[in-house]
């Protein structure tokens, strides 16, 4: 006999090879699975924002040398590719890399022992001097009888403080020693800071440079698989504006500096080599070359009373600048991301507040791609 119950069980299953399942239940199981796939690229996406930030965090004191190696490989990658395509040999890997990069670091460190050369010379000049002054006084110069305002009061001033033996050592007397040698102790150790940080700086563009084609190829697949084509733009906008503020500030910054120190020489100022190194610095940031300008100007007043050399050489930086500043400045660093002056000038001087140095190069970059934005909306909107 068969058994009601297994014979109401049997009428109750779906026959055999009907395959058939429920519309809703399918709809249930896709949707699971999709939310399941978007939860885990939710938490890859938290899971690696977290570890970018606490990598940025812990190289944070090295930021800058990272950015600056950027900065110097992006520079002179088109004549370290030149050099690459006439030297192909696999033994240049190397050596090419090795060369381009003590050449970078040659130009920083020359014009800075120079520097700290010439200074030292003047140190010791400065202690004869200061000696010289505790001993004999120091006599009222021949050119503050030439000051056009405030002779008579320049003059006592001088003659209370200056001129006698005994008004010198009071005068040195009353410096904070115990300051001085506080403030020469922080200034040593920024010194050390910065040549750390320039080392780390020089060994990534080591890096870069060897290692270029794969940080492009890699630079430029993650720019497309997280922005698209437009990433890309923004990556090529970004090393053009490097391009530019390279030319627009260092070279030009060179070529001021030039002119000043021949400037320099034929005036007659003193050291003048070393002064048009620091003009070509100062020059760098826009408006800053007529503080070094004056500050020479100003010098060689004070040591030959010469008051026409120093009013020539004050008026001929003034055209320099103007000129520098004004013309070929903003058509170096806008030309190649067609990027308009006040764009140029207000990245260059809120880069420089905002970032020091650094800002110099970050802060056309940064305009250069809010310009670029900008336009795209523009005439998404036309």
């Amino acid at each position: 006999m068969t058994d009601p119950h297994n014979a109401d069980q049997d009428r109750l299953k779906p026959p055999v090879g009907d395959n058939r399942t429920d519309p809703a239940s399918t709809m249930r199981i896709f949707r699971s699975f999709h939310e399941t796939q978007r939860t885990q690229r939710i938490a890859r996406a938290i899971l690696a924002l977290f570890f970018v930030l606490l990598a940025l965090y812990t190289v944070r004191g090295f930021l800058p040398s990272l950015i600056w190696g950027c900065i110097f490989a992006i520079a002179s990658w088109p004549l370290y590719a030149r050099a690459r395509r006439r030297w192909p040999s696999r033994a240049h890997q190397i050596m090419l890399p090795i060369v381009f990069t003590l050449v970078i670091a040659l130009i920083f460190i020359g014009p800075l022992a120079l520097f700290a050369l010439e200074a030292g010379r003047e140190a010791e000049g400065v202690f004869r001097l200061l000696n010289d002054a505790r001993r004999s006084g120091i006599p009222a110069p021949q050119w503050l009888a030439h000051l056009p305002y405030g002779r008579q009061a320049v003059e006592a001033w001088w003659n209370d403080h200056l001129k006698e033996p005994a008004d010198v050592s009071v005068l040195l007397g009353s410096l904070n020693i115990g300051h001085g040698v506080k403030m020469t102790q922080q200034v040593g150790s920024q010194v050390l800071h910065r040549v750390l940080l320039f080392a780390f700086a020089i060994l990534t563009l080591f890096f870069l440079l060897k290692d270029g084609d794969s940080v492009i190829r890699q630079s430029l697949n993650v720019s497309r698989r997280a922005f698209g084509k437009r990433g890309e733009r923004i990556a090529l906008q970004i090393i053009a504006s490097v391009h530019g503020s390279v030319s627009g500030l260092v070279l030009v910054g060179i070529g001021e500096g030039m002119l000043m120190g021949l400037a320099y020489l034929v005036a007659g100022a003193p050291h003048p080599f070393l002064f048009g190194v620091v003009t070509a610095v100062a020059a760098m940031v826009p408006f800053c070359a007529i503080i070094a300008i004056g500050a020479v100007a100003l010098l060689l007043l004070i040591n030959t009373g010469a008051m026409l050399p120093a009013v020539a050489i004050v008026l001929f930086g003034i055209a320099v600048i103007f000129l520098a500043d004004h013309l070929v400045r903003p058509a170096l660093i806008g030309g190649s991301t067609q990027l308009p002056f006040l764009w140029v000038l207000t990245g260059i001087l809120g880069g420089a507040e905002s970032w020091s140095i650094l800002g110099l190069f970050v802060g056309p970059a940064i305009m250069a791609v809010l310009h670029m934005l900008w336009l795209n909306w523009s005439r998404a909107r036309e």
